[in-house]
């Protein structure tokens, strides 16, 4: 549901335009120092207003720690973080009640939850919520360190140059997608739990909590259905398990292999376009032309890079924790 990881746990939480939405995390070491000052960078970077082609809704984004820190370090407890929301604008959602977006959970959700879900801004389906999903990744990145985990935008709107891409999107009134990169060094052998616990397995589950993904591909990807075996094999040089290329992506089995580990995501264009769309009137039944109103970002792949890092932390943090190999440095 609303509850992934299993000794590194995280529970998000609220909705778009509610008073705020939060992440409690479990499992985190007690000891370590952890402050606002460590949020900011990977906050901003998901902000939108901050680059061209995001939506100028503008929140401030810094956390308010409930429980699990006294005295600037943690306790050990579930740390429970808050994020308010005040820059919102329900009005924009009242007058478009009746026409589900295309694109959107709004059918689903009315049909789901018998009309009773908060509709405002998406609500609980909410790209806010990767907030929640960026602060779960601050934390766990400081658990994990030194490794670096590092997400970049390789494609927008099918052009390899980013302001190629969203001039397109400019120019057309329109939104396009993206596909964006994620990459982490200095992996261990051995983590992953095969069969349902594979790394592939979760570092997929965990992405797919972002809204707007529609694909995942580790290495050669979907590429690798166009190879042969001994040119997608990679060949095993020493006893450190490094390997002469790495298609596998530094995954084989469902077990981290020693090599970088390397995944990409597709992310779908936003589905809120100024363009006018058909949709049904579900009070009157007839089908009718309208254009989404609001603030809205033209293309969502360029917020997505901390979230993707966010999930991937948290996915690692557990994995490791499993393999008892995050020491509990903190307690000094």
């Amino acid at each position: 549901m609303n509850h992934f990881g299993k000794l590194f746990a995280v529970t998000i939480f609220g909705e778009s335009h509610g008073e705020s939405v939060g992440v409690v995390i479990d499992g985190c070491p007690a000891g370590m120092p952890l402050s606002v000052e460590d949020f900011i960078e990977d906050t901003e970077r998901r902000k939108g207003g901050k680059q061209k082609g995001t939506t100028p809704r503008q929140e401030e984004d810094l956390p308010l720690f409930k429980s699990g820190l006294f005295n600037g370090k943690t306790t050990g407890a579930p740390l429970t973080l808050l994020f308010e929301n005040k820059n919102t604008r329900s009005g924009d959602y009242e007058k478009q009640r009746a026409v589900p977006r295309p694109g959107h959970a709004d059918f689903v959700a009315h049909e789901k939850y018998g009309g009773h879900e908060d509709y405002r801004g998406g609500g609980h389906f909410s790209g806010r919520l990767t907030l929640c999903l960026v602060a779960a990744g601050v934390v766990a990145k400081k658990m994990i360190a030194p490794l670096k985990v590092v997400a970049t935008i390789t494609e927008i709107g099918g052009e390899m140059d980013i302001e190629t891409g969203l001039q397109k999107a400019i120019t057309e009134k329109d939104s396009v997608g993206g596909i964006v990169e994620c990459r982490v060094s200095g992996l261990p052998v051995g983590l992953g739990e095969p069969f349902f616990d594979s790394m592939e397995s979760l570092l997929a589950h965990a992405v797919f909590a972002i809204p707007a993904v529609k694909g995942i591909e580790f290495g050669s990807g979907f590429g690798a259905a166009k190879m042969f075996g001994l040119q997608h094999n990679d060949a095993i040089e020493n006893m450190k398990g490094q390997t002469r290329t790495n298609h596998a992506g530094g995954i084989v089995g469902g077990i981290s292999n020693g090599n970088e580990l390397v995944f990409r995501i597709a992310i779908k264009p936003t589905s809120s376009t100024p363009k006018e769309q058909n949709t049904l009137n579900w009070e009157t039944g007839e089908l009718e032309t309208f254009s989404v109103k609001g603030r809205h970002d033209l293309c969502i792949a360029l917020r997505v890079p901390p979230v993707l890092e966010g999930v991937t932390a948290m996915v690692l943090a557990d994995l490791l924790m499993r393999e008892q190999k995050i020491k509990r440095i903190f307690s000094t």
